[in-house]
């Protein structure tokens, strides 16, 4: 009596990380068929294998999601890319990616999940946003001028960035995330690389233009809302103009 919740407790965490695992095998297909196998000619398909292997993830089914994107294994990834738009409570503009092999089952699924805020129509939102190239990193030397990296690397901007904005950021490194052209994003990540910093995330993404103002009831909403659209399989990406 009264230790049932612990048993609980660790299935849940064990659910989760399931859920986690299952996302960044997903993530090294995509990146496999969208940038080629060779992880040292794609940033994207790099930086997932080594968060891959932070979660412990076995060597044989890292290889194995590489060659089903690349299509040089037996399976082939079979995969629908669909942009949802929309808007969590209290109006905060959302951008979801889904990653499906079967959209008729997954777009009623995230309709039900919208139904505390509002599923948009493609295009009703997209222009509260910027569509950049966004390369997460870290380097071991805390006093590194991050700024001065940013114009090297042929980013246009920078933001210092720490564990609690990214958990793949190890505490006393110096985390940045780099913002770029979606063009430079692998010559980004490469020079990034190739000078002393660690990346953690290199992709496309969104960018809120503006944040709207919000009490701290109605953060913790919009928090559960989108919680519950990460914790759906299908789900790949959310961007949230949420600060």
């Amino acid at each position: 009596m009264g230790r049932q919740w612990l048993h609980a407790k660790r299935l849940v965490a064990g659910l989760k990380k399931g859920r986690a695992t299952s996302k960044i095998v997903r993530e090294i297909s995509i990146a496999a068929r969208m940038g080629g196998a060779d992880p040292d000619g794609n940033a994207r398909l790099a930086a997932a294998i080594e968060k891959a292997r932070k979660e412990s993830v076995a060597r044989d089914v890292i290889e194995r999601a590489i060659k089903k994107g690349a299509g040089t294994g037996d399976e082939k990834l079979v995969m629908e890319h669909v942009v949802y738009e929309g808007y969590a409570p209290h109006k905060v503009p959302v951008i979801v990616e889904v990653l499906t092999d079967n959209v008729n089952r997954t777009a009623p699924e995230i309709r039900v999940l919208f139904k505390q805020g509002q599923l948009g129509t493609a295009g009703s939102n997209k222009f509260l946003f910027d569509h950049v190239g966004l390369v997460e990193a870290h380097h071991p030397d805390r006093a590194i001028d991050r700024e001065a990296a940013a114009i090297e690397s042929g980013a246009n901007e920078f933001e210092v960035l720490g564990p609690e904005q990214n958990d793949d950021i190890p505490e006393g490194t110096a985390g940045a995330r780099f913002i770029c052209d979606r063009t430079a994003l692998h010559a980004v990540s490469k020079w990034l690389s190739q000078n002393g910093w660690t990346v953690v995330t290199s992709e496309p993404g969104y960018l809120p233009k503006t944040h709207p103002e919000l009490t701290a009831a109605q953060r913790a909403e919009v928090g559960e809302f989108l919680q519950s659209l990460d914790d759906h399989d299908d789900v790949h990406r959310i961007w949230a103009a949420v600060k």
